[in-house]
């Protein structure tokens, strides 16, 4: 039993230098670089916002939507991207809603009324003014 504790013992002492090395190497490697879309510091990625298109009752097909925000303004900044996931939320309603009552698969949908909604929704959401939503593209695809 005392061999044992012991020969345990020694096999942790000698294991220690060698985590010691691994960490030591991990801290050494270069950073990978970060993918970036700008180098502006005050605009706000997030991910396509996808909506169902509903015409006659079924589902038409889908609209997508990337954009981001451009927030001048540090502290609003801040905010804003702890908020990210209500804003998106705040987005996707809106935009289910547009979706299923404007949007039609015969035309282009009009990307300055969608611009102007999701703005009101991030005055709204914010609690003021200061961010700017940028559309990057509108699209939508057919699935008749």
């Amino acid at each position: 039993m005392r061999l044992r504790r012991l020969s345990l013992c020694l096999g942790f002492l000698a294991a220690l230098p060698l985590a010691a090395q691994a960490a030591e190497h991990e801290a050494a490697k270069p950073k990978a670089s970060e993918h970036k879309l700008t180098q502006s510091k005050s605009y706000l990625p997030f991910e396509p916002i996808y909506t169902t298109i509903v015409d006659d009752n079924r589902a038409q097909g889908m609209l997508m939507i990337g954009a981001g925000l451009d927030v001048p303004d540090e502290a609003l900044r801040e905010v804003a991207d702890r908020s990210m996931p209500i804003l998106r939320d705040a987005y996707l309603r809106n935009l289910m809603v547009f979706a299923a009552t404007s949007v039609r698969t015969d035309e282009q949908p009009d990307a300055a009324m969608i611009a102007a909604r999701l703005q009101a929704v991030t005055d709204r959401a914010l609690g003021r003014k200061g961010a700017k939503i940028l559309l990057a593209q509108v699209a939508i695809r057919i699935t008749r």
